[in-house]
């Protein structure tokens, strides 16, 4: 059993994970709300309530799942918001000491990396290890505001990146996008609602970098493109067209999404047997949707992480320190590196 914490930045989280169950005890605590007024998360803010609620948290998991069969405690280690992974590790530290475990970090990128492949073992427990080496090796793509950036597991369960965003994250452009546009924090779910009674083609926006051999993705030119074309336009028409700026601004951020990771799928000339998505944005239906049309394309399985495992959770904390632990990829190192070729250990 292995008892996870989570605190990389504005959630608050505790899981527990058996291997011959799967996630028996998931709890998650949003500040959305403590941050929703400043349009944005602030650091000092969400230390203290990580120190706040981390206790109630784990107490109500001992009361559901207790703590007698527990092994060892995992906890996201980085990357994120210092003080407020502090907290987390010293909790995970204090926990182990006490249960007389040992205490595994984590790193949060690693925990969106194996994400999509924790249905696959609720699903089939015992078969969890032939269903996993048949979807190797495999091409992912992670796509949160932090962070977005393709990487590949291969069959020894190796995890290297291939290529990361050059300047904004995706999830980042659409926050500010929404920012621009007056809709509020956070930013991208309200794009996306919008975006629905919207026309995709009503503005012509930017897809970052067009070489068709580069994988590195771009979105600092979609977010100065729109700032520049509402500084055009009259404010009454920017408020009468949201959802048309809602839909072309999503659709240049999903493109050019969609095109690295066929991108890398051409690169990877038939080698990859499945296409993976996860992090916060992974919850946008048009790029779930655009992304399962491309990996039926290249005739390869599409792994995407189940909702509640897309933002921050403790869940695909706990998940990762078990494939890791049972898999040949477990290191000693704690590198935070995310350079193409770089390893997420």
């Amino acid at each position: 059993m292995i008892l996870a914490l989570e605190s990389s930045c504005d959630e608050t989280a505790v899981a527990v994970f058996d291997p011959a169950r799967g996630l028996v005890g998931e709890l998650v605590h949003s500040q959305i709300a403590l941050h929703e007024r400043y349009g944005g998360v602030v650091p000092d803010l969400a230390t203290r309530e990580h120190l706040r609620i981390f206790a109630p948290l784990l107490q109500r998991t001992r009361d559901e799942q207790g703590f007698q069969t527990v092994t060892s405690v995992a906890v996201t280690h980085g990357p994120g918001l210092a003080a407020c992974l502090a907290i987390g590790v010293a909790a995970a530290k204090s926990l182990a000491l006490a249960l007389k475990v040992p205490v595994v970090g984590v790193n949060h990128l690693r925990g969106h990396v194996w994400s999509p492949f924790i249905g696959l073992h609720a699903s089939d427990p015992v078969a969890f290890e032939l269903r996993l080496a048949a979807a190797l090796p495999h091409l992912g793509l992670i796509v949160s505001g932090g962070n977005t950036l393709l990487f590949a597991i291969d069959t020894d369960r190796r995890v290297t990146v291939l290529s990361s965003t050059r300047d904004d994250a995706a999830g980042e452009a659409l926050d500010k996008g929404a920012k621009l546009l007056g809709l509020g924090y956070p930013g991208g779910p309200l794009v996306e609602k919008l975006a629905g009674g919207g026309q995709v083609a009503a503005f012509d926006f930017p897809r970052g970098i067009g070489r068709r051999d580069e994988l590195d993705f771009s979105f600092s030119g979609l977010k100065t493109s729109l700032r520049y074309l509402i500084e055009k336009l009259p404010p009454a028409e920017v408020q009468q067209r949201l959802p048309d700026l809602c839909a072309s601004y999503q659709q240049a951020v999903v493109d050019a999404l969609v095109r690295k990771s066929k991108a890398a799928l051409r690169q990877g000339q038939g080698c990859y047997r499945s296409l993976g998505l996860s992090g916060g944005v992974a919850n946008n239906r048009t790029l779930r949707a655009a992304l399962e049309t491309a990996a039926g394309e290249a005739r390869v399985d599409f792994f995407a992480a189940q909702p509640k495992h897309t933002g921050d959770n403790a869940g695909m904390i706990a998940f990762a320190a078990w494939v890791d632990a049972v898999g040949t990829d477990r290191t000693s190192g704690l590198t935070l590196r995310i350079e193409p070729g770089a390893t997420l250990a």
